[in-house]
């Protein structure tokens, strides 16, 4: 099993998930507009408890390793992200499940997170492969996992039933051990364009 772990960098820390996060993730995570393209939707405290226990559940089971996301400037849990499909075996594991409050979008934010989870599943963990997959329809998460370097390697056709019933293609990426070197220098430098401060907000 893939031991809990906290990740900092100059923006944010990525700490252990628990259910002390769930009064903060629910004071900024009840934007319909997060939960659009997410299966099963947040819509109230009750859900976001539900949503962090099962996360807990999984966890315990080895099947995944959820994280809050902590905005350094403010100190407050502004998201959660996660590993999971975790294989060790083949060394491979998937980041998903994730969301950041609104007002923290389009900042360096989900950038630095993202390069501090691929560091450490390519760097400790020793993984050879990190997968993506996103709603077909879901063009900004497309164009994000393509600005991070990630590699679109096909459709899932029919592969959710989303609430309303609609019937959703999941595209899969992913980014390899080989890939990771470019990948890494892509990130850090899109990171360097950064100030500390998110006042002087750039798209992220």
């Amino acid at each position: 099993m893939i031991e809990p772990v906290t990740l900092k960098g100059r923006f944010v820390r990525l700490e252990p998930l628990t259910l002390d996060h769930v009064p903060a993730l629910t004071a900024v995570g009840l934007d319909p507009e997060l939960w659009r393209w997410i299966p099963t939707p947040v819509t109230s405290a009750e859900e976001m408890r539900a949503y962090v226990q099962l996360a807990l559940d999984e966890r315990a089971r080895g099947d995944a390793l959820p994280f809050a996301t902590i905005d350094l400037a403010s100190g407050r849990a502004i998201g959660s992200t996660r590993y999971a499909s975790i294989a060790l075996a083949d060394r491979r594991l998937e980041i998903g499940w994730t969301w950041v409050a609104k007002d923290w979008q389009r900042t360096p934010v989900n950038t630095e997170a993202k390069y501090l989870l691929l560091g450490h599943a390519f760097e400790t963990l020793w993984c050879v492969r990190v997968e993506f997959k996103t709603d077909a329809l879901n063009t900004k998460s497309r164009q994000a996992l393509t600005r991070i370097g990630a590699v679109e390697e096909g459709t899932f056709r029919n592969h959710m039933v989303m609430p309303g019933g609609r019937i959703r293609h999941s595209v899969y990426f992913s980014i390899t051990s080989e890939d990771w070197p470019a990948v890494k220098a892509h990130l850090e430098a899109r990171m360097a364009a950064y100030t500390p401060s998110l006042s002087g907000r750039k798209p992220g």
